[in-house]
């Protein structure tokens, strides 16, 4: 089941292939958590160099796609989504626990610590088949952006 699928996300998230992390929307608690999921294919442009022969996903592209959830939960809270755009501005206690490879289907679970008008803190965890790959506290904070995109 999906609450948000890929276009529903373009709508909130400025973001594009290729950096478009997140499939679907399947949970969300407003102003609380949302769960997404990204489906691991081998046609991912970073497979080519990450590795030939042995593909394996970034940890620190898991953790941009924990924060592609996070900012669409965040941005739902605007009326007007489209006008804003999440910039990073840290990551803390980020642990890699597992690869993630072709096949996989990542969970991304999103937990939001401090939902401000300008300034987000998550708690992100990414999941294959319950076992956590990735986890990190994750910040960002949300700035104007023009609507020609």
């Amino acid at each position: 089941m999906s609450i948000l699928d890929s276009r529903a996300i373009q709508e909130i998230l400025p973001h594009r292939y290729p950096f478009l992390l997140v499939d679907k929307i399947i949970e969300i608690v407003p102003r609380e958590r949302i769960v997404g999921i990204k489906q691991v294919t081998v046609n991912e442009h970073f497979f080519q160099g990450h590795f030939p022969g042995a593909p394996v996903m970034p940890g620190v592209l898991q953790i941009e796609a924990l924060a592609q959830v996070g900012a669409i939960l965040a941005l739902r809270e605007f009326e007007n989504p489209q006008s804003k755009i999440p910039f990073f501005s840290g990551i803390e206690k980020a642990r890699f626990r597992r690869m993630v490879v072709p096949g996989d289907t990542l969970t991304l679970e999103v937990t939001a610590i401090r939902i401000g008008s300008r300034v987000l803190k998550m708690r992100g965890l990414a999941k294959v088949d319950g076992q956590i790959t990735t986890e990190a506290e994750i910040m960002c904070i949300l700035g104007d952006r023009e609507t020609k995109l």
